[in-house]
């Protein structure tokens, strides 16, 4: 149910939408008077103090008419109006006037704009119609207008003031859930991190350790768990910093595609891969998004080179042109899976995040022995 505002309709002129329920006060604030004007009411038809029973009656069932408002302003409207006829009859029209000016807060509280203009128009009808009826005109009239807009204002008052609470207790409610929206993704992105640089350097760690048996390699095993370890540490710091919210400590680490692949080409090589390489990352037409994203690419295709590769060449090829950058890496595939180091893909699929999400092209799979990443970033 839509809460109560003004709204500016095609016409130019101000729609009033339906407004919410009424509040629990409200509730109780009319079942007290309700209540007490019908007690009122049942104890003057017991003890006689009206002078006719059929008064009582209408007197009661317009109490009972204003008890409606809490299910349907429609409904008690109709009502209303019925009791407001009968009244000629039992010749207590100005009572029921009287209460049709309380009523009109009712339905400025509660009405769409139909019914309180509806509602208007057969007030003053009525108003006009107990006027000619009535030796008091002057004074009577007068006073059922002024109740009628003194009640009117009431309600659109309480209309308005309940309407602002209820959307600022829905503005809090968005922005809750943003707040909570907001955590999460930076939880996603510190794990996508630590997963991008971390699991890189470990990899690098646990390969290494496996060649410290080794008399030939193991000086050059130790120099690279020192460097992996270091670097690792340095990310890790990194990623922490941008977690916090407070100052920074260093200057914001970024991704350089010529480090990242002469990092990347040692590394492989330390594996024992030969390692290809051509095109220039230093090429000015390479704009830093697509450079940062490629270094990306790069660090986790060696990541996945270490731990899965097989006996052969390794190939990096960089192609740079007016329209777009390209990147392809080849790596031979492995005579048997490798299952002391398992892949669980997120590397895949973060790569491919990140190039679609420029707005480029990514591939990754198998081609003739070799397992071929390709990667393609718009220039523009």
């Amino acid at each position: 149910m839509a809460f109560g505002r003004l709204l500016p309709d095609g016409s130019g002129f101000l729609r009033l939408t339906r407004a919410g329920a009424l509040s629990t006060l409200e509730r109780v604030v009319m079942l007290v008077v309700i209540g007490g004007v019908i007690a009122v009411d049942v104890s003057s038809l017991v003890f006689s103090y009206s002078p006719s029973l059929f008064q009582s009656v209408l007197s009661i069932a317009t109490s009972i008419v204003f008890a409606l408002y809490l299910w349907s302003p429609w409904v008690a409207t109709i009502s209303l109006g019925i009791v407001f006829a009968l009244s000629f009859i039992a010749g207590t029209e100005s009572e029921s006037i009287f209460a049709a000016a309380v009523a009109v807060g009712l339905v400025m509280r509660l009405g769409r704009t139909a019914l309180v203009l509806s509602y208007i128009a057969a007030f003053l009808v009525a108003t006009v119609i107990v006027a000619y009826g009535d030796t008091n005109v002057p004074v009577t009239v007068g006073a059922y207008l002024i109740i009628a807009i003194v009640a009117g204002a009431i309600g659109f008052a309480l209309r308005i003031a309940l309407d602002k609470g209820r959307r600022l207790e829905q503005e809090l409610a968005e922005r809750a859930e943003h707040e909570r929206e907001a955590v999460l993704a930076e939880r996603r992105w510190i794990a996508g991190e630590l997963h991008d640089s971390i699991a890189h350097h470990l990899t690098v760690v646990a390969l290494h350790v496996q060649m410290l048996d080794d008399a030939e390699r193991s000086r050059d095993s130790q120099e690279a768990i020192r460097v992996a370890a270091k670097t690792a540490m340095t990310d890790l710091r990194f990623v922490i910093e941008l977690a916090d919210d407070g100052p920074r400590s260093s200057a914001v680490h970024s991704g350089d595609l010529a480090t990242a692949i002469e990092e990347a080409r040692g590394e492989i090589e330390a594996a024992g891969h030969p390692v290809i390489c051509e095109g220039d990352p230093r090429d000015e037409r390479i704009h830093r998004a697509g450079e940062i994203i490629l270094a990306r690419i790069m660090r986790e295709s060696a990541t996945n080179i270490l731990k899965h590769a097989g006996p052969g060449d390794v190939s990096i090829r960089l192609d740079v042109d007016d329209e777009a950058l390209r990147l392809a890496i080849s790596s031979p595939l492995p005579a048997t899976p490798r299952r002391d180091l398992p892949s669980s893909s997120t590397g895949v699929n973060r790569m491919a995040e990140r190039v679609v999400g420029a707005s480029g092209e990514f591939d990754a799979g198998a081609v003739d022995g070799q397992w071929i990443v390709s990667a393609s970033l718009p220039i523009g």
